[in-house]
């Protein structure tokens, strides 16, 4: 025998596809870093008072818009058919969204989507693998802490990176697909998909491709099924099919009728939020004959991490392994 073994090798990470937008908030983070260092350095002897101003107007901006938003679907949601938030729900909703913003869009997205790859090996478990679908200027990044959650509890996943970020819906489709398959072959059990915001879009455009590849459930956080009264300011094709009651949205439920006219969306849940600064009014979350989920004084990107929504979804997973196996993806 040698005097030394040879090394073992560790066995390869699965390869995650790329992201453009990673690239871009890349870019956009540290180009606001430095201008905000630029501004400090070049005001600070001149007017401390100023140069501090401009520094937060520079990274805290967003809060301002956050606010406005906010203002915006309190305003919408008092004819709405959810209980309205209050102005106590809505500061809490408010201060939820400042927090976890520059989490999301500064850190995670832009510097660790690919931190945890998904599983790409069979795996053991007999609960049903998890498909995560992103929403809008989003990435897998969003998913990192039910990706480790996941992890923990034994529970494969794979999730997908929806570019082009400004292209139409239903370009997207094929990688739903994919996703759905790959999580398929890991378990050999329909999967559950997660989805947040224009993400739930995606996945019922997909249902409506192919009507016969079984899921576990779909489940969607915050979507915009009706679209979304911020819709009408977007100039971007995925942010036009959003707007409230728009065209795009009128033919995809006409599809949808047409291919299970009855209980359509029986197999969906869906979590909204009275506070949702993102998706207003709030019941433009909701579908007919779903589970519908509310979610009090929860802003959009914050709901994505609620603990009642994390916890509810995945024992939905959790508790599929002791149900009869669905049938398998064709």
């Amino acid at each position: 025998m040698p005097d030394h073994a040879a090394p073992i090798t560790p066995p390869a990470r699965p390869r995650t596809a790329g992201s453009r937008l990673a690239r871009l908030q890349q870019a956009l983070v540290l180009g606001a870093l430095a201008f905000t260092l630029v501004w400090l350095l070049y005001w600070w002897p001149r007017s401390p008072v100023l140069a501090v101003v401009g520094a937060l107007l520079s990274l805290g901006g967003y809060a301002l818009v956050l606010g406005l938003e906010g203002l915006a679907a309190a305003r919408l949601n008092r004819l709405d058919a959810a209980p309205p938030a209050g102005w106590r729900g809505l500061a809490s909703a408010w201060w939820q969204e400042v927090r976890v913003a520059p989490v999301v869009f500064a850190w995670r997205q832009p510097f660790r989507w690919a931190n945890l790859p998904d599983d790409s090996e069979p795996s053991h478990s007999t609960t049903p693998a998890v498909v995560f679908v992103h929403g809008f200027v989003c990435n897998r990044g969003l998913w990192l802490p039910w990706m480790r959650r996941l992890r923990n509890e034994g529970v494969p996943y794979v999730s997908v990176n929806l570019e082009p970020v400004f292209g139409d819906i239903d370009d997207y489709v094929p990688q739903i697909s994919d996703a759905v398959r790959r999580a398929h072959a890991l378990t050999g059990r329909p999967p559950m998909l997660v989805c947040h915001s224009m993400g739930g879009l995606v996945a019922r455009a997909w249902r409506v491709v192919e009507p016969d590849t079984p899921v576990h459930r779909v489940v969607t956080i915050g979507s915009p099924h009706r679209g979304t009264w911020l819709g009408r300011f977007s100039r971007v094709a995925n942010g036009r099919q959003m707007r409230l009651d728009g065209d795009w949205l009128r033919e995809l439920q006409a599809r949808e009728a047409q291919i299970a006219p009855t209980d359509t969306y029986a197999d969906f849940v869906c979590w909204y939020s009275n506070a949702d600064n993102i998706v207003f009014p709030a019941s433009t979350a909701t579908l007919p004959g779903a589970d519908n989920r509310l979610v009090p004084g929860a802003a959009h990107v914050a709901m994505a991490f609620h603990p009642r929504v994390m916890d509810e979804s995945l024992a939905m997973v959790t508790s599929a392994a002791s149900s009869p196996s669905e049938r398998t993806v064709s």
